[in-house]
């Protein structure tokens, strides 16, 4: 779905990585929504713990703030929410860069 030039603050999904598991790349889904999502915006995944621990891996790897969270019906149940939000994604200062390369 075309989404220029809308951004969005809020996306919600429902089993989405495990509906598409086989026809699409974790990657690319988490990609999309990050192109998607403003900066601060937010992401509720509801899904398979399986499935949320590999999609929370890769979230962490795009500097999201991420956090998977019990089924309302409690911890026992395999299905989790993960709670993600896109942070603003900038260059550390020149003085770290330079501290690093001494």
């Amino acid at each position: 779905m075309s989404t220029y030039p809308r951004t969005y603050d809020f996306i919600h999904g429902d089993s989405v990585f495990s509906l598409y598991q086989n026809r699409c790349n974790m990657e690319d889904i988490l990609l999309e929504m990050d192109r998607i999502l403003r900066p601060k915006g937010s992401v509720i995944l509801r899904d398979d713990v399986d499935v949320l621990v590999k999609v929370k891996s890769i979230a962490d790897a795009m500097q999201w703030d991420t956090k998977i969270t019990d089924h309302e019906e409690g911890p026992y149940q395999r299905e989790k929410i993960l709670v993600a939000v896109k942070e603003y994604w900038t260059a550390p200062p020149p003085e770290q860069i330079q501290e690093s390369k001494s």
